[in-house]
């Protein structure tokens, strides 16, 4: 399957560089959504194509089809609803390079939240900015102690945040 082509508005062959930036154009839909315009349908045609293949610290490898994707970020994305997350609240995301991250990300393009990736090498100043400055509702994060304590600290003076995740 060749999804891609479907947005394409031409498929022709570019001479250059300055061809392609001058002329490449996509259809975009108005209402385009990841989750459910790309993944859901590679999950319902392809359901076995491999999407993402994760690979840990000590060389050990997870491969996810389109499927799993799919499953794992519905699931997650009722339990953001459930903790409150809804339209338009912005949720950050602190897991380093953890599969979770995709289930968590597809997950917040369902419910049409917005996802605030961030790395752990904030300190409590950089997250207590972002909370405040992005109105962040929820943190999700990796299980790591000092981590922890400073999203906890950041928190104390981010009203907004009103749950705390830990993966």
């Amino acid at each position: 399957m060749e999804l891609y082509r479907e947005y394409l508005v031409d498929e022709r062959n570019y001479t250059s560089y300055e061809d392609l930036k001058k002329n490449f154009k996509l259809k975009i839909p108005e209402n385009f959504n990841f989750a459910y315009d790309i993944v859901d349908r590679y999950a319902k045609e392809e359901p076995e194509k491999r999407a993402l293949v994760w690979c840990d610290d000590n060389g050990d490898e997870k491969i996810f089809t389109f499927a799993q994707i799919a499953e794992a970020s519905k699931k997650t994305a009722y339990f953001l609803t459930a903790h409150g997350i809804k339209k338009g609240d912005a949720v950050m995301l602190i897991l380093r390079r953890r599969y979770e991250f995709w289930w968590f990300m597809l997950a917040i393009h369902r419910i049409g939240a917005i996802a605030v990736p961030a790395t752990e090498q904030l300190l409590v100043k950089d997250i207590e900015y972002r909370n405040n400055a992005a109105g962040i509702k929820m943190i999700v994060s990796f299980d790591k102690p000092t981590l922890q304590q400073e999203i906890e600290n950041a928190c104390k003076s981010s009203s907004t945040v009103k749950e705390l995740v830990t993966v």
